[in-house]
């Protein structure tokens, strides 16, 4: 820039650096930065103790993404293969699905998604009466968004900049950056829909909608105002259940009670000092933003992606604790196979040895022999058996599991591609996964959906002049101060007739599913998953070069 005086040769170009919060690429920013560190030293520096393996394996990845899109790739047996490039693909085709910059398709795309729920913020903050209610989310979310709209999937060279060297692209495509680098679309796109799953949960943690409407749902379910439960709130409930309920378990009754006990349990004193304890470290160590995303700060909204997984353990599979590994994922059920037995003094027979995943399978349901057997699925590879009845059975209604006898794994399963295999379902289940869809859904637009049915309900009820409606809104000030809130506890513990009609025909007023707001235009089946790497890792031909 032009007046300052930067010595660019020792300028720590890093994530940790000086010029890390000047964001200018998703997903490839380390990389970037230590390729800048190199291309910044003084000619004739000798650097080539610095390319380090990873390096050349991400440039790599970049040369292979874009070789095999066009249908060139390398296989081990044949050499080179040329094939017809895959139909219907281009590099930018999903991280345009979740963006949707055009607003072609309304309920999906990111951007839209903002611009709506920073309105509807606006209007809530100004029915409390208080213009700052939202003010920090709506910031967030509106920089966040610009973010993505700058730096995913296009370049400033597109619109002809002229105060810097022009792109080596220029004579074929302005935005060639993005256009000729499917890894790069992937890697940036991976780490766009990372923080904004972090970024939702946050907001959700500082508002009462979501589980106010997950414990207003689930009674009126229970108590048969909804014969069928809405598959919005329902998948909601099934994704995060320990975030709604306490100790995870839906009630079947005393409902007002029920929604007390997730705020005292997540309200008492020892846990609000240690989020308090996480905030100041995070407020002074972190410098970016999947440090400032930390959720082990919120109060509800815990649960972490695979994606968040790898980054905190660096991508190293064996330094996520068991505390944080998903009972039914593919690492789950590989870690269990792992585990020691030993033999119990009093039946004698074999048990797993305690550990924190094992103690948490056995409280979802899953008994030792089960577990055992699950063992031997793992270590015996030649042997093609479904898992079995008891584990299927222990899975939640809809969940299928894939069963670890599809992979060929030789000598051991912890042995490079095959474990990565084993990683990558639960990577695709996180992204694209028709069962637990974490990053897919785009819970900006879920945000406006509860927003919006608040208002429907809070309308019909004003009409009526219904008395809680008129207790939370309008006579008592301290459950004023937090309207819904208090109109959700006084339906739940009073049960009022009148209130849990209204509240029904608008829960139903349309009902809504979860398909209506993910980023793709569908999801992936197990079915489809496995005989798309059947088919890459056909040991017939030998293994193709591809990209993970």
């Amino acid at each position: 820039m032009k007046g300052q005086n930067i010595v660019l040769e020792t300028t720590d170009w890093s994530t940790n650096g000086p010029w890390n919060r000047h964001r200018r690429l998703f997903g490839l920013n380390e990389f970037a930065g230590d390729i800048t560190s190199l291309a910044m030293q003084k000619p004739g520096t000798d650097v080539r103790q610095k390319i380090l393996p990873h390096h050349v394996f991400q440039i790599q990845c970049i040369v292979d993404s874009l070789t095999v899109s066009r249908g060139w790739s390398l296989n081990s047996l044949k050499g080179h293969v040329l094939n017809q490039p895959a139909r219907g693909f281009r590099p930018r085709r999903d991280v345009d699905l979740f963006l949707d910059r055009q607003n072609e398709r309304l309920g999906h795309g990111y951007c839209n998604a903002v611009d709506i729920l920073i309105q509807l913020f606006e209007k809530d903050a100004m029915l409390h009466g208080d213009p700052n209610r939202h003010k920090l989310q709506s910031d967030l979310l509106r920089e966040f968004r610009d973010d993505l709209v700058d730096w995913l999937g296009e370049t400033k060279y597109m619109y002809g900049l002229t105060t810097i060297p022009p792109s080596r692209f220029s004579n074929t495509n302005t935005n060639g950056l993005w256009e000729y680098s499917p890894f790069l679309c992937g890697v940036g796109l991976m780490e766009a829909l990372e923080l904004a799953y972090g970024m939702n949960l946050l907001i959700w943690d500082r508002m009462p909608e979501p589980i106010c409407l997950i414990h207003l749902h689930n009674m009126l379910v229970q108590k048969g105002y909804i014969k069928q439960e809405i598959g919005l709130y329902a998948a909601m409930q099934g994704l995060f259940p320990t975030a709604f309920f306490a100790d995870g378990k839906a009630p079947t009754s005393d409902f007002g009670g029920a929604f007390l006990a997730v705020c005292s349990e997540t309200g008492s004193r020892r846990a609000t000092f240690q989020r308090r304890i996480i905030t100041r470290t995070v407020t002074r160590t972190a410098t970016e933003l999947h440090g400032l995303l930390n959720m082990n700060m919120n109060r509800f909204f815990k649960q972490k992606s695979f994606l968040r997984l790898y980054r905190e353990a660096d991508w190293v599979p064996e330094r996520i604790p068991d505390e944080e590994v998903p009972v039914y994922s593919s690492l789950g059920m590989f870690r269990i196979g792992q585990t020691k037995l030993a033999v119990d003094p009093e039946t004698g027979k074999k048990v797993l040895e305690n550990t924190a995943l094992v103690n948490r399978a056995r409280s979802a349901g899953i008994d030792d022999q089960t577990m055992i057997k699950m063992s031997s699925l793992l270590q015996d590879s030649s042997i093609d058996q479904p898992l079995p009845e008891a584990v299927l059975a222990s899975l939640p209604e809809g969940y299928k599991m894939t069963s670890f006898s599809e992979y060929k794994r030789g000598k051991g399963i912890s042995d490079g591609p095959q474990l990565l295999d084993i990683l990558k379902l639960d990577l695709i289940s996180d992204i694209s996964g028709e069962h637990r869809p974490l990053l897919s859904l785009n819970y900006v637009f879920l945000t406006v959906r509860f927003m919006v049915l608040f208002h429907q309900i809070e309308d019909e009820l004003k009409r009526l002049r219904n008395p809680l409606w008129i207790r939370a809104y309008e006579q008592e000030p301290l459950m004023m101060r937090e309207k819904r809130a208090s109109l959700t506890t006084l339906v739940l513990a009073e049960e009022d007739d009148e209130c849990m009609r209204v509240m029904a025909r608008e829960f139903q007023n349309p009902r809504a599913g979860c398909m209506q707001h993910i980023y793709w235009e569908d999801l992936d089946s197990s079915d489809k998953v496995m005989s798309s790497m059947r088919a890459t890792n056909n040991d017939e031909v030998g293994p193709s070069c591809t990209v993970m």
